[in-house]
């Protein structure tokens, strides 16, 4: 460097002390305890904003729970943030091992509330045979609609050991004042869409022939509350043997797993069945008509019958006369239009078999017609019981 370069550069360096260094200042004590407070400000004012911040998370949270006006509703799902061109890809994450012992993930989640279920379409498993209600993409409803599937009753719970809660619903398909019944179970599959994974139980013309309640506990047995004999048609439901039933999948179907099996003979029942011949009257010597019907009874329920009342609903000016009746409890001549035969006792299985005798008096017309012989069966109480199978109570016979 020459001389003339050396001496500009040192004259720099002068006029940078003058100017440049002149209005830097020293920090003293005083200067060092302000630097030291604003730190102390600025920490303060960042711990106060963390603590509002979670006073103010934890006092929405439990407004939402306990609020039902700020439950939270659906999540819509958060976009990805876009990948700048210029970004270094991300570092490939290890893929666990197969010996891993991390949890399988559950199952969709199938857990629907009545609301839910009532409006969404769904397919349920046949009726059984005979007339029934729609099965494929219906909807449930409310109320005892006729010809609708009725949601009687709803419980969820996880049934088929996948992790996830399942729907399960007592539903009826009422016809007139009954219907039959089934329990479903509704899940949803891997796309959210509502599926159907089948029939727990369902009623049957002989038992059960009702469906009460339905429960399902912890270790996925639904339970259901299944009864002898339908209510309705005069047959009070308290009269109804219930039994609770319990029913597990098992991998393609439900199978009863505990619980009874059959239903004893039901004490508030009976089932009786009558036949009887024609009523032919001829002619007597003092001129009267006579003639005589055979009437069987046979109890074809399984316990016994305490008492049967008999009813011949022939025309008044037929009356009972002497032959056949000496079985009735009661005096049958002295009984109005139907004439009324009171009887005992009728074991299961067994049957009574009485001819009985008719008069008509002298110079009457009987004419021709048809007759009902109608069989009930009474209680110990002489209160008349439910036939389960009532239309073979009554036969019509032929009077001449």
């Amino acid at each position: 460097m020459s001389e003339q370069e050396t001496l500009g550069l040192a004259e720099e360096f002068a006029h940078y002390r003058r100017t440049v260094l002149a209005e830097v200042e020293v920090p003293g004590p005083a200067a060092v305890r302000r630097a030291a407070r604003g730190r102390g400000r600025r920490r303060l004012a960042a711990t106060t904003t963390v603590v509002l911040a979670l006073f103010s998370g934890s006092a929405v949270g439990y407004a939402a729970m306990n609020d039902p006006e700020l439950r939270p509703g659906p999540v819509e799902p958060t976009p990805s943030a876009p990948v700048s061109p210029s970004s270094a890809p991300p570092s490939p994450t290890a893929s666990p091992s197969a010996t891993s012992a991390s949890p399988t993930s559950p199952g969709p989640d199938g857990r629907l509330s009545r609301s839910q279920l009532l409006g969404a379409p769904v397919t349920l498993p046949a009726w059984r045979a005979g007339r029934g209600c729609p099965t494929s993409g219906v909807r449930l409803t409310a109320d005892a609609r006729e010809g609708a599937n009725w949601l009687q009753a709803l419980d969820q719970g996880d049934v088929d050991g996948d992790g996830a809660v399942e729907t399960v619903a007592l539903v009826q398909c009422v016809l007139g004042t009954g219907g039959p019944q089934q329990v479903v179970v509704f899940d949803r599959d891997g796309t959210g869409r509502l599926v159907t994974l089948g029939r727990v139980v369902a009623t049957t013309k002989d038992k059960p022939q009702w469906l009460f309640a339905l429960d399902v506990v912890d270790d996925g047995t639904v339970r259901v509350q299944v009864g002898d004999i339908a209510p309705g048609g005069g047959w009070p439901s308290e009269w109804s043997q219930r039994q609770w039933r319990g029913y597990r999948w098992q991998g393609d179907a439900f199978a009863q797993v505990s619980g009874p099996t059959s239903f004893g003979p039901n004490p508030h029942s009976a089932d009786l069945a009558v036949t009887a011949t024609d009523l032919v009257l001829g002619t007597a010597s003092d001129g009267s008509h006579t003639g005589t019907t055979t009437v069987r009874i046979r109890n074809r329920g399984a316990g016994s019958v305490p008492y049967v009342s008999l009813r011949l609903n022939v025309p008044p000016v037929v009356r009972p006369d002497v032959d056949g009746w000496a079985p009735c409890r009661n005096e049958p001549q002295t009984t109005q239009e139907p004439v009324t035969c009171d009887l005992g006792r009728l074991e299961a299985g067994a049957e009574m078999t009485l001819t009985l005798s008719f008069r008509a008096g002298q110079g009457v017309t009987v004419g021709t017609g048809t007759a009902e012989v109608d069989a009930r069966p009474m209680d110990s109480g002489f209160n008349f019981l439910l036939d389960t199978h009532d239309a073979d109570n009554v036969v019509r016979i032929a009077y001449r």
